[in-house]
């Protein structure tokens, strides 16, 4: 059963999308816990990262690296903090976190609610960065 993360890869529902490959996909969190908080995922319907074969999880893990070093070069931010984490969504996905300190990637902390202008200027930014 296709899941949200489908529905965003098939454009039937709108995302802040940032960068996109012929594998896998990458979007700000509508739920994010600091500015700039991505989610990387594969095109592939997979539930658990670590069910994807090896080579598809190295081009995840690749994509996710350069999302991250766009992210790094426009969002002020001590670090990029990856986590695996979540059952909410059965879709395999990474989060992409700009931290200035540990606490920031706490997903007990209470989420940012930005305005749609502000997460598509974020998007924009990440999408530019070189």
């Amino acid at each position: 059963m296709a899941s949200i993360f489908t529905k965003i890869i098939n454009r039937e529902i709108p995302a802040y999308i940032v960068a996109e490959n012929d594998h896998a996909l990458a979007f700000l969190d509508i739920r994010p816990l600091t500015k700039g908080h991505t989610l990387v995922i594969p095109k592939q319907e997979v539930d658990y990262l670590f069910d994807l074969d090896d080579d598809s999880y190295t081009q995840l893990q690749l994509f996710a690296k350069e999302v991250a070093l766009k992210i790094d070069k426009v969002i002020p931010c001590e670090r990029i903090s990856t986590a695996v984490i979540g059952l909410e969504v059965p879709h395999a996905h990474i989060h992409l976190i700009p931290i200035n300190s540990m606490s920031d990637a706490n997903f007990g902390n209470p989420k940012l609610q930005l305005a749609d202008e502000e997460m598509e200027q974020i998007a924009e930014k990440i999408r530019s960065a070189t």
